[in-house]
């Protein structure tokens, strides 16, 4: 029996407004607040909302036998009460099914894990309280930011006592494709660690709507063929994607609606198939062996490493700045401070500054800025005022 554990994370980061050198000192108010609320109800409206709707129609089309996990940002909770409680309120119902689980990760999506292990803490426990007070939910699946991971991740995650599961990219670099299609277990920790299929999550999640792809149109009974091809060789096809493939990054003319209202059908239509939470999976099978990631690997870009966040100076001059503030910011004692320092570390800030595959659009698509260079210098004019706010404070 082989199982699909399908995944999606949803994430929107509190994008900066442009803020000036002429404003710190004066300005402590950082947000761009017309831009996140046009962002977030645009959003809620081509993919959160009618999506979460037809998962709901699935699973219960399917009884039972269909189910999906989500890992959901604080920051994106946050804008959801804030802007469109109505979000919340259909997520809710698809947990009710029994047939969604629901995974912890960094309250502020940061790179916390890699820079201060004490504030990586802080943020899944702050994260893991509000999953709690939102769905009545403790989660016991990991999914780090961007799916950071390494062995050191995986001891973080383990020593915090409340996880069994962790998530990462079956990245090539670690393991060949079809082969991260197993349990495998996390280093010298006891956490289930779970891999990614990269190629057949991307063929959903990038390659859809490409008219030159080779095997465009991707259709449902296509797709399920290919996944068919796996019986008896894995024990899990794990499909981890962003939630906003579904309508927003790729529109519902493109027919990705469709085709993730139908995908499931042609999976099951083989009796060997069916569709497991990550909890779920790490009970069906045993792990197939130790895996040690002594570096750090992600699911971003070609490389898979840190390269998108912390690969150029201005990167790097950011991040000392940034967790060069921790210390002040923990003398303080101000919870308001807290929560603007994490805020701040919020990974799409250093992402907007990567001079990589800049001119190619992979960066503009997602950058409220008109370059890296731009977004270096508002995110370090923020940091600045911040400094001085919490140092007049002491």
């Amino acid at each position: 029996m082989t199982s699909i554990c399908l995944y999606f994370q949803i994430h929107q980061p509190i994008r900066l407004k442009n803020y000036t050198f002429f404003q710190i000192g004066y300005d402590h108010q950082y947000d761009d607040v017309q831009l996140n609320y046009q962002i977030l109800n645009k959003v809620a409206d081509r993919c959160y909302l009618p999506v979460n709707a037809l998962l709901l129609e699935m699973i219960k089309k399917h009884k039972g036998k269909f189910k999906v996990a989500f890992s959901i940002s604080g920051v994106a909770l946050e804008q959801f009460v804030q802007y469109r409680p109505e979000v919340i309120t259909s997520i809710r119902r698809l947990v009710d099914t029994g047939c969604v689980e629901i995974l912890s990760e960094t309250y502020y999506h940061s790179l916390a894990s890699v820079y201060s292990p004490e504030e990586f803490t802080k943020q899944v426990k702050k994260h893991r309280d509000t999953i709690k007070y939102l769905f009545d939910i403790e989660p016991t699946t990991f999914r780090n930011t961007e799916l950071i991971y390494s062995d050191a991740v995986a001891q973080q995650v383990a020593d915090m006592g409340y996880y069994d599961t962790i998530l990462a990219e079956g990245a090539p670099q670690l393991i060949e494709n079809d082969d991260a299609s197993f349990v495998f277990k996390a280093g010298e920790t006891d956490l289930h660690l779970l891999l990614r299929h990269y190629k057949l999550s991307d063929d959903i999640a990038f390659r859809f709507p490409d008219q030159s792809w080779e095997h465009y149109p991707l259709t449902p009974e296509k797709f399920a063929k290919w996944v068919h091809t796996l019986d008896g060789k894995a024990d899990t096809i794990n499909l981890f994607m962003d939630y906003e493939t579904f309508g927003e990054h790729k529109g519902a003319e493109t027919g990705i609606l469709e085709f993730l209202r139908n995908m499931p059908e042609a999976v099951l239509d083989n009796e060997n198939f069916s569709f497991l939470t990550p909890a779920e999976t790490v009970k069906a099978y045993k792990a197939k062996q130790q895996l040690d990631v002594p570096s750090e690997i992600t699911w971003a870009d070609a490389e898979r490493d840190l390269s998108g966040w912390n690969h150029n100076h201005m990167q790097k001059d950011a991040l000392k700045k940034l967790y060069g503030l921790e210390a002040l910011v923990k003398e303080s004692k101000s919870r308001e401070f807290a929560d603007i320092f994490g805020r701040l570390q919020t990974s799409d800030h250093l992402y907007y500054m990567s001079t990589k595959y800049w001119n190619d659009g992979v960066r503009q698509t997602f950058s409220p800025y008109k370059s890296p260079y731009d977004a270096y210098i508002i995110y370090m004019n923020a940091l600045s005022d911040f400094e001085q706010l919490v140092k007049s404070t002491l």
